[in-house]
């Protein structure tokens, strides 16, 4: 949080910089306010033109913000899996501590919550989320298949892009009218698309 406040005032020249207008969003995100365009222009200092300039609308600017920490969450989960795993092992380890994250992650409660229709607009279809997420799965699976621990069916991309559009579906589950996240079902039909067999029968 100290990098995103210290970040929040970089300007190019006399004028606001789009780093500076995502880090007062983020904040906002994070302390699970609404982000409202025209208070936030305000609070910059800036016009909402000006905003709308650097940032694009409303909408493109939860994304961005989404996008960034879906990087983060899933960075930092990553890091945290053991290095004893490896493989297909490795790559649904990291798959469950991040879905786990999310799932437990209040400020995108509070968003999924407060504005469904919109989170389901960011989150679950094409954008700059999936983008992220796809990206970051193709990595790890690249990485896993490299070190010749993991065989792949598809090229990483197209795999990673499968593997997400199945989770994104089962782990937001309550917006598309189940009870609660279905985290261990994303899990085997993520095995079964490795190749491996599922971890429950």
């Amino acid at each position: 949080m100290g990098d995103l406040q210290n970040r929040s005032g970089a300007r190019l020249g006399t004028r606001l910089s789009r780093r500076a207008v995502i880090d007062a969003a983020t904040r906002h995100y994070l302390a699970c306010s609404p982000l409202d365009m025209s208070a936030l222009a305000t609070e910059l200092g800036i016009g909402r033109s000006t905003l709308y300039r650097l940032a694009g609308n409303r909408e493109e600017l939860v994304a961005t913000v989404l996008a960034e920490q879906t990087d983060l969450t899933f960075r930092r989960t990553a890091d945290r899996v053991a290095t004893a795993e490896t493989g297909a092992d490795r790559v649904l380890a990291v798959l469950e501590r991040f879905m786990r994250a999310v799932s437990d992650a209040a400020p995108l409660q509070a968003l999924s919550k407060r504005e469904p229709l919109l989170f389901v607009r960011v989150a679950l279809m094409p954008g700059p989320v999936e983008h992220t997420s796809t990206r970051l799965v193709a990595e790890l699976l690249t990485q896993e298949h490299a070190a010749g621990r993991l065989e792949l069916t598809l090229p990483p991309d197209v795999l990673g892009q499968a593997v997400i559009r199945m989770c994104d579906a089962h782990l937001y589950a309550p917006l598309l009218g189940k009870p609660e996240p279905e985290i261990d079902t994303a899990l085997d039909l993520a095995a079964a698309l490795l190749g491996i067999t599922p971890r429950t029968p």
